[in-house]
């Protein structure tokens, strides 16, 4: 596969991923909701701006004009950093969403996926000749 196809092809799995997670913030917001440290106020309206950003950068990574493709990562990237408070938060704690407790080992391991995700959304939307593009 050519480097262009896979760039092609990781923006639109990532813009399903983060359009289908948008979604999510809306119809299931108590469980979102459930993660947010104690210290941060307004746990719901929290989710679902997170949600709207959420939709409008998966939306942003499907336009035709690079350049707002672009712009659309960068607020996914500010983003996945923001939400990044709630991800520790639920290993720290080890909270149970609706009563369910994921494994342990999870939680601490999509911490490190979070970093991942910063760079393919990055990486996806790099202009061609940049150093971010050829790696």
């Amino acid at each position: 596969m050519n480097r262009g196809l896979g760039k092609t092809l990781v923006r639109w799995l990532l813009a399903l991923a983060m359009i289908a997670s948008g979604v999510l913030h809306f119809v299931a917001t108590d469980r979102y909701a459930q993660i947010v440290p104690e210290y941060l106020p307004a746990h719901t309206l929290l989710v679902q701006l997170s949600g709207v950003a959420e939709l409008l950068g998966g939306l942003g990574l499907l336009v035709p004009h690079p350049a707002l493709r672009r712009w659309a990562s960068y607020g996914l990237i500010a983003l996945l950093v923001a939400v990044f408070p709630a991800n520790v938060n639920m290993a720290l704690h080890d909270i149970a969403v609706n009563g369910k407790h994921l494994p342990t080992t999870f939680l601490w391991l999509r911490l490190p996926l979070q970093l991942v995700l910063v760079w393919l959304t990055w990486w996806c939307t790099a202009p061609a000749g940049s150093v971010s593009a050829r790696t």
